[in-house]
């Protein structure tokens, strides 16, 4: 039973069981069928779907040992259900991870994390590689468009600018996981990046950073700026200029969730330290991780119901920020008491903010985006009600075209409509 992937159907409800590894969503890329809505309405007329999704571990004898998770709601109303099924198996795993007395299970975290090699042979016309950063010995992940010759596939030439007549985009990007979870090589940020270079017209360099709760704050910031310091200097990322005095790196942030966070302090820093050369243009933020002390309104009516809970938060805040911290800490709350102000830093760039409606850290997003208007810093807030967080993983609803067409306009302001 739990090795099949089976539909019993009934008038008011549908049960999928699903048993692959968390790591091995094979379910909604080989079997669509079951995850459209037209499938969904050959059912019958059900009003709500359970969904019990059953991973299986192998332990050291060679047993299996079967966990379960359920739920139930009204699907096709709010999430597509793949989108579910793919946040919804996240979520089990993070449960798992974390222990009660804030430590955390990175072997099984990295058992169940599905990671992907890079390939330099082009694959829908993206192709990736990766470099360590000597400085930090942390790896970056490179994507880049695919050349159009090609007899230059499989060559990777670092002694080559992007380009010399047109400024290309370079998007820095931090993968999320409340500062705990995934890399720059697991799969589901390996299939983003790869989207955002082939729609975006753009060059992607995923980050990886320290995670806590073995490496708190300030770990991911710095390695943040290592990050767009090693960027800054490749002349292989560099663009617009014919000589070496005239080219730079035309360089953006991006991340979500946690990664969003990063990109936001270490923009500040890029800011505040016109000495070091490092010049962001714009940073993008996916539902960026921001918290406080006080708990709004929107956590207190969304806890629970979109996959996240007020507690699940918690406990990465406290993962993450120093012991005996609170969440008025200006890593967290970015305009809170203790926080620097933003105001009178002009080199501070201008901002996408993406929030989604149904994530519960929205009205601190919101707050965020009010308060860069306030210090007069141009901020543009794309607000999808209707979202949850991590839509963006899967093209399968109208708000990954929105955002994709919002980044692309963002990184390209003179482009011809």
């Amino acid at each position: 039973m739990a090795g099949s992937n089976e539909i019993n159907a009934s008038e008011s409800q549908v049960f999928i069981l699903i048993s692959p590894f968390l790591s091995d969503l094979d379910l909604v890329s080989t079997r669509p069928s079951l995850l459209n809505t037209d499938s969904m309405k050959k059912i019958g007329p059900f009003r709500e779907i359970s969904i019990i999704i059953a991973p299986c571990f192998p332990q050291f004898d060679g047993t299996r040992v079967f966990f379960c998770f359920s739920a139930s709601f009204r699907v096709w109303r709010v999430v597509p259900l793949n989108t579910w099924i793919l946040i919804s198996n996240f979520k089990l795993a993070y449960n798992m991870l974390r222990r009660s007395d804030g430590s955390f299970n990175r072997d099984l975290a990295e058992f169940l994390d599905r990671k992907v090699q890079p390939n330099t042979i082009p694959a829908d016309g993206v192709y990736s590689f990766d470099v360590v950063n000597r400085t930090t010995n942390i790896l970056n992940r490179v994507y880049r468009p695919a050349p159009e010759n090609p007899s230059d596939w499989g060559k990777v030439e670092l002694d080559r600018p992007l380009s010399t007549t047109e400024a290309v985009p370079v998007i820095v990007f931090f993968h999320g996981g409340s500062f705990t979870h995934s890399s720059a090589n697991s799969a589901i940020y390996d299939t983003f990046c790869r989207r955002l270079v082939k729609i975006c017209r753009c060059v992607v360099v995923s980050v990886n950073y320290r995670r806590s709760p073995e490496h708190r704050y300030p770990c991911a910031y710095e390695d943040g700026w290592s990050a767009v310091q090693w960027v800054k200097t490749r002349p292989w990322l560099q663009s617009g200029g014919k000589d070496d005095y005239t080219r730079k790196a035309h360089m953006y942030l991006a991340g979500d969730s946690s990664g969003g966070n990063i990109a936001h302090h270490v923009s500040v820093r890029a800011a505040s330290e016109s000495e070091s050369g490092v010049e962001i243009l714009g940073n993008i933020l996916l539902h960026p991780m921001f918290g406080g002390q006080t708990r709004t309104e929107s956590e207190k009516e969304l806890d629970g119901r979109y996959f996240v809970t007020v507690r699940d938060r918690d406990w990465y805040w406290r993962a993450f920020l120093p012991e005996g911290e609170d969440r008025d800490h200006p890593a967290c709350n970015i305009f809170g008491p203790r926080s620097r102000t933003l105001e009178g830093l002009k080199r501070f760039p201008k901002s996408l903010v993406v929030v989604a409606g149904l994530d519960l850290s929205q009205d601190w997003q919101l707050g965020y985006v009010e308060g860069l208007q306030k210090r007069g810093h141009i901020v543009r807030l794309l607000h999808l009600e209707k979202a949850t967080i991590g839509f963006y993983f899967l093209p399968n609803n109208e708000h990954f075209v929105c955002l994709m067409n919002e980044i692309t306009d963002f990184i390209h302001p003179h482009r011809c409509s």
